[in-house]
């Protein structure tokens, strides 16, 4: 069970999304704007859930006020379908994107793949030359400096690293990332990538190795 904030002005889609998630045993905090909500109380929650296109604040001003003080899978919700506007949300810190309309069944198994991957333990380190990943506490260090990872992109990091040298398509590192297999999530992986890359290129490593025509390879 996990207390899921969720935020979207349209009635509709709350109710509907509030029922979905109720039934799998969550607690759901609905919100139809982001005015009413404490961002003092935001760890309050295991999950958020947003719309982006709200009257007011939206979902990406929001994501991008909260993402530094909030270390909780952030998922958009949204009719928004160019890829420059996914690409944008996964940019600012959102770890997944659901096109509206939205299945009810995807919904719940999106939501619950990224609160399994919450509860995951990780006991031990993983050491490269340049850089280490520390899977307890889910950080990935550069001589003993911090990385900062969504919490997406270091579960893409640790996949990797735990075989290094093996090279996987996006839609095998899509399906152990989020638990399920969803061939048309392809730019959100090659996003979640290049996202990383430009992290690690301003410290000085890259030990993520594209494979032309077939995916990527830890190294």
């Amino acid at each position: 069970m996990a207390n899921i904030l969720v935020v979207d002005d349209e009635p509709g889609i709350v109710s509907v999304i509030k029922r979905a998630l109720e039934s799998d045993g969550h607690r759901v905090s609905a919100f139809v704007g982001t005015d009413e909500i404490d961002i003092r109380n935001l760890n309050y929650y295991d999950l958020a859930l947003l719309d982006i296109m709200m009257p007011g604040e939206d979902g990406y001003q929001f994501c991008e006020r909260i993402r530094n003080k909030v270390d909780i899978p952030i998922i958009f919700l949204s009719a928004k379908i160019l890829e420059e506007d996914i690409t944008h949300g996964l940019e600012i810190g959102a770890d997944d994107y659901i096109v509206k309309p939205f299945r009810v069944a995807e919904l719940r198994a999106r939501v619950n793949a990224h609160l399994r991957r919450e509860h995951r333990e990780k006991t031990h380190f993983l050491n490269f030359e340049g850089c280490s990943l520390d899977l307890d506490a889910k950080r990935l260090l550069v001589a003993d400096k911090e990385v900062a990872l969504t919490k997406t992109e270091f579960s893409i990091c640790e996949f990797l690293a735990k075989h290094p040298g093996m090279v996987f398509t996006r839609e095998q590192i899509f399906e152990e990332v989020f638990g399920m297999d969803k061939e048309s999530d392809n730019t959100t992986i090659s996003t979640h990538v290049a996202n990383i890359r430009t992290k690690l290129d301003k410290v000085g490593v890259q030990p993520i190795t594209t494979v032309w025509g077939t995916g990527y390879k830890w190294e």
